[in-house]
């Protein structure tokens, strides 16, 4: 098959769950709840962390901000497919496809790191509890925020420039509802292999790293709450990091699920739906999985949503 001068694409076709015109406004109305959910759970996390004095900790502060990650990675994908189920056309323009994947990587980029930074947050706490407001004090950790995101859209913008240079062929579709960097690459007809090392480079660093170090992390602190003495010391410690181990748990596993199903196997749709778990799923349960598992939080929501306004 001939090649496409890159100046001819204009568009992709994005195949996301069905053609099933029957089945689209059960899918736009299920996508459009969810997206709802996500965006007030998150948001409702973000407002009682800032309005309630005792949530003015570190794990508070790395949580709002992975919950405005949760909105924006969310709101990268979710409206478009939106959009297109409404329209009854599954076409975005080559630019909207490129940019959308790069936000998608700063945003899943970003969540890993704040993963990371979360669990080094409860190593510290539990291991070296006597020097934790000294170590984790407000200037490392606006740092490491600050680290992440640059990180982040560094990765994103180069994997991002380094398709532009691309040609592609005549079937230019892609079986998810957004577009991901790794399919994209999928329909061009020039030399890849660079695109592919940066790519499983950029997936080990942003993946394995922060993973490697909640492992570490994790297995430290077990050390350490086994050698309590206390039962009572030992459940506290736990619960602390139980809401932590559920989001980890949830978003690894479902980001392992998509990279397993698209080596594994050909079918578009198991591969959309692979991917929608931890674009659409892991987003929306985060604010329930931290509402439901952790005391402090739902009482911050409990004052919040209790509160009048003041001209009432």
């Amino acid at each position: 098959m001939e090649p496409r001068n890159r100046t001819a694409v204009s568009e992709f076709f994005l195949l996301g769950l069905t053609e099933d015109p029957e089945l689209q406004p059960l899918f736009f109305s299920l996508f459009l709840s969810t997206y709802l959910v996500t965006v007030l759970g998150n948001l409702l996390i973000v407002l009682a962390v800032s309005s309630d004095s005792h949530l003015h900790t570190p794990m508070y502060f790395f949580l709002s901000n992975l919950s405005l990650a949760d909105i924006s990675l969310s709101t990268t994908t979710i409206p478009k497919m939106l959009v297109n189920i409404q329209a009854q056309d599954q076409s975005i323009t080559y630019v909207g496809c490129i940019t959308q994947a790069c936000f998608v990587l700063v945003f899943a980029g970003l969540e890993n790191c704040l993963l990371g930074a979360m669990a080094y947050d409860r190593y510290v706490a539990i291991c070296n509890p006597l020097r934790y407001t000294i170590i984790m004090n407000t200037r490392l950790c606006g740092l490491m925020i600050l680290l992440s995101l640059c990180l982040s859209v560094v990765d994103a913008l180069l994997l991002s420039v380094m398709v532009l240079p691309l040609s592609f062929c005549t079937r230019l579709e892609i079986p998810l509802f957004f577009c991901e960097l790794a399919q994209v690459l999928k329909l061009a007809c020039s030399d890849t292999l660079i695109n592919n090392i940066l790519i499983y480079f950029a997936a080990a660093v942003f993946g394995g790293v922060p993973l490697s170090g909640i492992i570490f992390s994790y297995f430290q602190i077990a050390s350490s709450v086994l050698r309590m003495a206390s039962a009572s010391g030992k459940y506290k410690a736990f619960s602390t990091c139980g809401s932590h181990l559920s989001v980890v748990s949830l978003f690894y596993g479902t980001g392992l699920g998509v990279y397993v199903s698209s080596a594994f196997t050909h079918s578009p749709r198991k591969t959309a739906v692979a991917s929608m778990m931890y674009t659409i799923v892991t987003p929306m349960m985060n604010p329930f999985i931290y509402s439901l598992r952790n005391r402090d939080m739902s009482e911050a929501i409990r004052k919040l949503l209790g509160r009048r306004p003041s001209f009432l």
